[in-house]
């Protein structure tokens, strides 16, 4: 072989080699970023850890009483435990959380009072209810007038009711109650009202569905549903590795794959944010192969109560996202934001709050929740 066919077999290697090289650098630069394993787990693969054998110190075991075992601690005493009867009762109890919903309420409800000739009985209330709880698409629910607390609750079973009300909701997000949706509840409040020997007094149904166009008019009108868009600069991300960033800023799991959620402040109340990302990369086979190019971080301004500076949050989040991930803000149509734009938004809802206080529609108040859903 001549020196000039080494030379050119040499060159060639070299460019096959190169070519190579580029091509895993390339593979490896546009793969999606994976979630890194915890602490305890990569300190353990850099420091295997040595083994040893469980035993006693030279003489220790020697210098142990017999039936004892002084190096071991058995914890208090029984007695130490003991908790006298009258204390433990003046011992404050922390208050539940989770917000009760209220009854039905004339602002956003339509109510019928049924007065029965004689009181009724939880149970026969229960059984007379009608199968479904809904007239179309608005919720209905029926209540009785409690004898023993005199409060208005669900029927339960064990108590006894003086007097009853159906009511049925007067818009929500699908629409404003329309004549269908009135005389459907008048249906089924009218059969409870037979089952239990009660006399209905149903108000004038023209009356209340244009009440029900303005309300629906007004939740129009303030209804806000705020979305935006994290989108990667470079290389895309796997569902691994937006999870371990997202739980940094406080987002867990939500119900639904390839949804996060901040939770509220207090239990039982929706969440503060809500991130998502594609669902089919979040129940591929393997998730670390998924390509992720944006996630959505979005807001449902009035399912939450502006004292919890959802909004504030949101941007808050946003920038550690996008600096974590090597990520860029944009608009729900991929188009950047600069900083400078969130601060317009900000002020807008901050009327927005003041308007739905104004209605007695606070934001993050369970007639909001159930108006705006």
């Amino acid at each position: 072989m001549s020196t000039l066919q080494l030379s050119l077999a040499i060159i060639g290697g070299l460019v096959l080699a190169l070519i190579v090289a580029y091509n895993t650098w390339t593979s490896r630069r546009n793969a999606p970023k994976r979630a890194l394993p915890p602490e305890p787990e990569r300190e353990r693969a850099a420091e295997p850890a040595l083994r040893q054998e469980p035993g006693f110190e030279a003489g220790a075991a020697a210098d142990l009483p017999p039936g004892e075992f002084h190096g071991l601690d058995r914890g208090p005493e029984p007695s130490e435990h003991t908790v006298d009867a009258s204390e433990a009762l003046q011992m404050p109890v922390p208050p539940f959380s989770l917000e009760r919903r209220p009854g039905l309420d004339p602002l956003i409800d339509v109510i019928a009072p049924l007065q029965p000739e004689v009181s009724v009985s939880g149970d026969a209330a229960l059984a007379a209810l009608p199968p479904t709880r809904r007239a179309g698409s608005k919720p209905f629910a029926i209540e009785g007038l409690n004898e023993a607390t005199q409060q208005w609750e669900t029927p339960a079973p064990g108590q006894r009711y003086q007097s009853f009300q159906a009511g049925v909701q007067l818009a929500n997000r699908m629409g404003a109650l329309n004549e269908i949706e009135f005389s459907e509840f008048v249906v089924k409040a009218q059969a409870f009202a037979d089952a239990i020997n009660a006399a209905p007094d149903f108000p004038d149904m023209l009356q209340e569905v244009a009440r029900a166009r303005e309300l629906d008019q007004f939740a129009s009108d303030h209804d806000a549903q705020l979305a935006f868009m994290l989108r990667a600069r470079q290389a895309a991300w796997s569902p691994g590795y937006v999870q371990q960033n997202a739980a940094r800023v406080g987002f867990v799991p939500g119900a639904m794959p390839g949804r996060l959620v901040l939770p509220a402040g207090a239990q039982g109340l929706p969440p503060l944010l809500t991130l998502g990302y594609d669902t089919q990369a979040a129940l591929a086979e393997d998730p670390d192969q998924s390509a992720i190019r944006d996630i959505t971080l979005s807001l449902d301004v009035a399912q939450v109560h502006r004292t919890e500076q959802p909004f504030a949050r949101l941007r808050e989040a946003a920038a550690a996202l996008c600096e974590a991930m090597d990520g860029v803000l944009c608009d729900q149509n991929g188009q950047p934001l600069p900083a400078m734009a969130m601060d317009p938004i900000a002020s807008d809802l901050e009327l927005l709050y003041d308007q739905l206080d104004g209605r007695d529609l606070s934001a993050g108040s369970v007639l909001a929740r159930r108006l705006f859903s």
